[in-house]
């Protein structure tokens, strides 16, 4: 691995999650976030006429509605990539030009990719980020306006962050002085740790 070599006097530690497994375990997120933003939803709102209008503007042979569900979630998933980015690139040295942005085809998941090793602390803010902006901030809002789709909304890229919370679950309990560095073809990291 390329990148590990340019780490003499560190001990390199691979943080890997088995993507299958994180899909699987991004369904309990989900519904883990539909009991969680969804119960007060429904104390509080009328969910069948919300349920109702969204639905017939789906299913509306008039109106090209559903397009507009489709662009919200795809640009929904590249604003989620984005502030992993944003986030790398504030706490690394060389800003956007150590980001990388891309695909895993294999598993249809898209990521966001830092070169070069971050602080433990930086690297789980940047794992936390896109759920807080993109998940729980619109799920809080959605329960206090009875907004429906951005209710479903938030539970979606609130689930879809499952993967981030199973990497941080990888990393929380290091040395905080310990290095980050991110795996650039698998999910997970590398922790970097001094040798003494």
């Amino acid at each position: 691995m390329s990148e590990i070599e340019n780490y003499p006097g560190y001990v390199v530690e691979p943080r890997l999650i088995n993507l299958y497994k994180a899909n699987v375990v991004g369904f309990l997120f989900f519904a883990i976030f539909i009991l969680l933003y969804g119960l007060p939803f429904y104390l509080l709102w009328d969910i069948k006429e919300s349920f109702s209008i969204m639905k017939n503007n789906i299913y509306d042979k008039d109106s090209n509605v559903w397009w507009v569900y489709v662009i919200i979630i795809v640009s929904g998933i590249v604003i989620h990539e984005l502030i992993h980015g944003i986030v790398f690139a504030f706490f690394a040295k060389e800003g956007f030009k150590s980001i990388k942005f891309g695909v895993l085809w294999k598993m249809l998941t898209p990521y966001a990719h830092c070169k070069e090793p971050l602080q433990v602390r930086a690297y789980m803010l940047a794992l936390v980020m896109p759920f807080i902006i993109v998940g729980l901030l619109p799920g809080i809002y959605s329960i206090f306006t009875g907004n429906l789709p951005l209710l479903l909304f938030a539970i979606f890229f609130s689930g879809a962050a499952s993967g981030d919370f199973m990497i941080l679950n990888l990393i929380y309990k290091e040395n905080k002085d310990n290095l980050v560095l991110d795996h650039p073809t698998e999910g997970g990291c590398f922790v970097l740790k001094k040798v003494m």
